[in-house]
């Protein structure tokens, strides 16, 4: 078997001359480390296995480069959606978005590293790069339909301002004829002053209120004739009496006179004629417009609809954001080769923006997330004996403040024992004293 031991060229450096078998190697610098550094590398880690500091690279890499396009997505975004912005604005806001997105794709994939990961917990952070693509890929397909999804706008706003002419058109017709018992013409309906349906409605109008005012006015001019008659009768000069010497009239004449005269000015027949001769004359006027309604009311109405057709023509949106998604939607409905088209590019661009979640699926575990799975043991088992040596320290220190406690528990109670058998042996000295002192005064007293 020694025959089958391939033999290293005599002049081959030794095996102790090679370095690249050394760990840990010199942690990396530059670019290629500070791409690194944003999915949460750790270079002194990353050391000790060099041979995936590209896969790393490339990794960090791919982060910087979906946080770009996402820039890219949201400046061209604004610049589609809101023209009227300065260009400075629109380069802080994806400017801003640039750092969103990076910061949430480098928490999405340093996240991942050194731990055991479950499938669920990697499907929701796909789920989450899902959702960040679709946001970030509408406007670049926006851009890469952009002259179709206009075509698109451009006919359907077309459409939609022929079918509102038609509408006007319908629901105005050149003789003025109401439309108002029409549903559909509610909205449509135009107001212009003169229309022959309008002076016709007048005239009906003016026709009504002349009649019953000539009804009104014939009434009453039959009951003045009537009262009128009567006073010519009583005044007449069968019915004259004498008065003083002097042919006069009866008190039923000058009540007659009265009654009528009361009647005229109660009656107000003046002003009712006049008021029927004002509408006579508005009735030959109408008359007159209704004639020559004909020729002026069709170049009003035309006008008028030109310039609600221009209006709503103004209304309609043509960059809206909703207005450019329902175009790209018509765009791929209307032919099949851009309906694929569309959906290959969605896929595409939803994968190259998941795609820093996609690389941890493919990749899986790598030596580096077991060094640092390693390096995480080893903390918790030291954090765990450090909770340990500070658990047993505090434990003696107890120990030690418990026997101090003790000592000196026990030196008080000495000290109060032998403070009471001094204050016991000072008593028992007092009152043998007085026994001492009264005794002799007894003895002295029996020798006087």
């Amino acid at each position: 078997m020694a025959t089958d031991t391939p033999l290293r060229p005599y002049d081959s450096a030794p095996m102790d001359d090679d370095r690249s078998a050394v760990r840990p190697i010199p942690p990396g610098t530059g670019p290629a480390a500070r791409l690194r550094r944003l999915i949460g590398i750790r270079e002194e880690l990353l050391a000790w296995v060099p041979e995936e500091r590209t896969r790393y690279t490339w990794y960090g890499a791919i982060v910087f480069n979906t946080a770009l396009v996402g820039s890219l997505s949201m400046a061209l975004a604004l610049g589609s959606f809101r023209s009227d912005l300065p260009l400075a604005a629109v380069l802080l806001v994806a400017a801003v978005w640039f750092w969103v997105v990076l910061v949430m794709d480098s928490w999405l994939v340093s996240s991942t590293h050194g731990t055991a990961v479950k499938k669920w917990s990697l499907g929701l952070r796909l789920l989450l790069s899902v959702l960040l693509g679709l946001f970030i890929a509408e406007p670049i397909l926006f851009q890469i339909f952009d002259k179709e999804i206009r075509q698109e706008i451009a006919v359907g706003n077309d459409q939609k301002v022929a079918d509102y002419r038609g509408m006007l058109v319908a629901c105005n017709p050149t003789d003025g004829a109401s439309t108002a018992d029409r549903p559909d013409c509610r909205r449509y309906q135009l107001k212009i002053a003169g229309s022959p349906a309008e002076l016709s409605q007048q005239t009906a109008s003016n026709t009504s209120r002349a009649k019953a005012l000539e009804t009104q006015v014939a009434s009453i001019n039959r009951t003045l004739k009537d009262k009128m008659a009567a006073e010519q009768r009583l005044c007449g000069r069968d019915n004259w009496i004498f008065r003083n010497g002097v042919r006069d009239v009866t008190i039923t004449c000058e009540r007659a006179r009265e009654d009528s005269s009361s009647y005229r000015t109660t009656s107000k027949i003046d002003t009712y004629e006049k008021q029927l001769a004002a509408l006579r004359a508005e009735g030959q006027t109408l008359a007159e417009k209704k004639n020559r309604a004909a020729e002026t009311y069709q170049p009003l109405l035309q006008r008028a609809i030109d310039t609600k057709t221009r209006e709503r023509a103004a209304d309609l949106d043509t960059d809206g954001i909703l207005t450019r998604a329902h175009g790209l939607k018509a765009v791929a409905g209307a032919d099949g080769f851009a309906l694929f088209l569309t959906v290959v590019l969605h896929l595409l661009l939803l994968g190259f923006d998941a795609l820093p979640v996609l690389a941890k699926f493919m990749s899986g575990s790598t030596m580096y997330d077991t060094l640092l799975g390693a390096r995480f043991e080893a903390s918790r088992r030291l954090h765990s004996d450090e909770l340990q040596v500070r658990h047993e320290c505090a434990r003696m220190e107890h120990g030690v403040q418990r026997h101090r406690v003790e000592l000196d528990t026990s030196d008080r109670m000495q000290t109060l024992d032998h403070q009471y058998r001094a204050a016991q042996a000072e008593r028992t000295v007092r009152e043998r004293a007085e026994l001492d002192a009264r005794t002799e005064r007894i003895l002295r007293a029996r020798h006087a």
